[in-house]
C-alpha cells in the first residue's frame, strides 16, 4: 500500500509548522515595518513642529512683518528641500509663502493634514505629497508649515515590499523543508507498513528497515525485529513441537487403527455387540485422524512454506473441475450445485492448496443446505485480483457469528456435532497465505463467502 502523502501525519505537521513559522516572521516584520513606519512620521512631525514654534516665537516680537520676512528669509536662502511655508489671513488668502493658494477646504479637522503640491522640475511637472501642521496666531492669520513627504513613502513602499518578500520568502522556505521532512517520513513509514504487510502475508523472514540515521525510527525498527526474532524464535519451537507431537499422534493411531481392523476381521467372528462398538471407536479414530491432518494443513498454511515455489494457477478452471467431481454428490443429496467462471482467473500460488480451500467451502454447503437447495461457485476476473464467491441458499450464518465462524473448532447449526470445525479456519489460513482475505456475507438467503485474491 503506498501512503497517501496529504493524510499523513507528517503532512499535516508540516502545513502547521508552515502556518507557525508565517505567522512568527509576519508578526516580526511587520512590527518592524511598522515601528519604522511611526518613527519617520515622528520625525518628520518633529520638525514640523519645531519650525512652527520658531515662526511662532518671531510672530511675537515682531509681528506678521517679521513673520513674512523669516518665511521669505527661508523659502530664499535656507532652502530646505520639500519645505512647504504659507501665511494666510482669516479669509484663507495668501500673504506669504511658497503655496500659491490655501490646500484646504477651510480650517482642517486633522492635526497633521496631507495634501498634494505641484512642482515644476527640470523636464517634468510633478506631484509631492506633503505633510503639514496649521497655527492660528493671535491675530487670526493662519500659519501652515509642512514638508515633503515622498521620500519617506518611496522608503515605506520600498520597506512593505520587502517585508512582503521576506514573509514570502520564509513561507516557501519552511514549505519546502515541511514538504522534504513529511516526503521523507512518510517514505519511511511507508518502507515500514510494506514490510509489515509482507511479514503478515507469509514473509516471516522479512525485517524492518534500519536505515542507518541512529534516530527513533532505526531504534524502533531496531526493537520491532528483535521481538520478531524472539516471535519466529518461539514460532518454530512451536512448530517443531507440533510437529513432532502430531508425528508420535500419527503412528498410534494408525497402529490403534490396524488392531481393530484386525480384530473384526478374525475368526470365528466377534459378538454383534462387540463389532458394533469397534466399529464406532474405529469412526472416531477416522475423525481424529482427519482432524489431526487438517491442523497440519494450517498449521502448513500459516507458517508460509507452502508457497516456495508458487505457479500460475487458473482458479477458474480449478473451480470447474471440482464442481464437476462434487456434482455426484450434490445430487445425492437433492441438491444443485453450478458454476460460474471467466477464462485466464489466473492467481500465483499452490495448486493443491487453492483445491483445498474450494473443497471445503463446497463441502460446507453440502453440509448445511437442506435438500432442494442450490450451491453456486463464481469466479471472475477483476482489475487486480481473482474474486471467488460461493454462495448458497441454506440457512446461512448470523451476522454476529461471522467474526467468529473462520476460527478453529467454530460449529454452528445442526452440523455442530459433525466434522471438525476447522473446514473455514484452513481456508481463511489458505487465502492468507496467497496475500488474499476471506470473507463472509449474507446471501439473503443463505452464506456468501468471498475470497480475494491478488491477480
Amino acid at each position: 500500500m503506498r501512503l497517501d502523502l496529504i493524510n499523513t501525519t507528517a503532512f499535516r505537521l508540516s502545513v502547521v509548522y508552515t502556518l507557525l513559522v508565517t505567522l512568527a516572521v509576519g508578526v516580526t516584520l511587520g512590527s518592524a515595518y511598522l515601528l519604522t513606519e511611526s518613527l519617520i512620521t515622528d520625525e518628520v512631525d518633529l520638525i514640523i513642529d519645531t519650525e512652527l514654534k520658531s515662526l511662532q516665537d518671531k510672530f511675537a516680537r515682531s509681528g506678521v512683518a517679521g513673520v513674512t520676512d523669516e518665511i521669505n528669509l527661508r523659502i530664499d536662502s535656507w532652502g530646505r528641500i520639500g519645505a512647504v511655508y504659507m501665511l494666510a489671513d482669516a479669509n484663507f488668502e495668501r500673504i506669504s509663502g511658497n503655496v500659491a493658494h490655501w490646500p484646504f477646504d477651510g480650517m482642517p479637522s486633522e492635526a497633521w493634514p496631507e495634501f498634494d503640491i505641484a512642482t515644476i522640475e527640470p523636464g517634468r511637472r510633478a506631484v509631492h505629497p506633503v505633510r503639514a501642521a496649521v497655527r492660528t496666531l493671535p491675530d487670526g492669520d493662519l500659519l501652515l508649515v509642512g514638508t515633503d513627504i515622498s521620500q519617506g513613502r518611496r522608503f515605506a513602499e520600498k520597506f512593505r515590499f520587502a517585508t512582503l518578500a521576506g514573509i514570502g520568502l520564509s513561507t516557501l522556505v519552511a514549505a519546502i523543508a515541511g514538504f522534504w521532512f513529511s516526503y521523507r517520513l512518510a517514505r519511511r513509514v511507508g518502507e515500514v507498513t510494506r514490510t509489515c504487510q509482507r511479514i503478515l502475508a507469509g514473509e516471516s523472514g522479512r525485517r524492518l528497515p534500519v536505515a542507518g540515521a541512529r534516530d527513533e525510527f532505526d531504534a524502533l525498527a531496531a526493537s520491532v525485529n528483535r521481538v520478531l526474532d524472539r516471535l519466529e524464535e518461539q514460532a518454530g519451537t512451536l512448530r517443531a513441537t507440533f510437529d513432532s507431537t502430531a508425528h508420535d499422534l500419527r503412528a498410534p493411531l494408525q497402529r490403534l487403527r490396524a488392531r481393530m481392523d484386525a480384530l473384526l476381521l478374525r475368526s470365528p467372528p466377534l459378538e454383534g455387540a462387540v463389532h458394533e462398538s469397534i466399529e464406532a471407536a474405529l469412526r472416531e479414530v477416522d475423525h481424529l485422524q482427519r482432524t489431526l491432518a487438517t491442523l497440519l494443513q494450517i498449521a502448513l498454511a500459516e507458517s508460509g512454506t507452502a508457497l516456495a515455489a508458487p505457479a500460475a494457477v487458473d482458479v477458474g478452471e480449478l473451480a470447474a473441475e471440482l464442481v464437476e467431481l462434487f456434482e455426484p454428490v450434490a445430487g445425492a443429496q437433492g441438491l444443485t450445485l453450478d458454476c460460474r467462471h471467466e477464462q485466464a482467473a489466473i492467481v500465483q500460488g499452490n495448486r493443491q492448496l487453492l483445491a483445498q480451500l474450494l473443497t471445503n467451502l463446497i463441502e460446507n454447503g453440502l453440509k448445511y443446505v437442506p435438500a432442494g437447495g442450490r450451491i453456486e461457485v463464481a469466479v471472475r476476473r477483476l482489475a487486480d485480483r481473482v474474486s471467488l464467491v460461493v454462495s448458497d441458499n441454506g440457512p446461512g450464518i448470523a451476522a454476529a457469528d461471522r467474526s467468529r465462524a473462520g476460527q478453529p473448532f467454530v460449529r454452528f447449526g445442526n452440523a455442530a456435532q459433525e466434522g471438525s470445525g476447522l473446514g473455514l479456519s484452513l481456508a481463511a489460513a489458505i487465502a492468507r497465505l496467497h496475500r488474499g482475505r476471506l470473507a463472509l456475507e449474507s446471501n439473503e438467503p443463505g452464506l456468501k463467502v468471498i475470497v480475494e485474491l491478488p491477480a
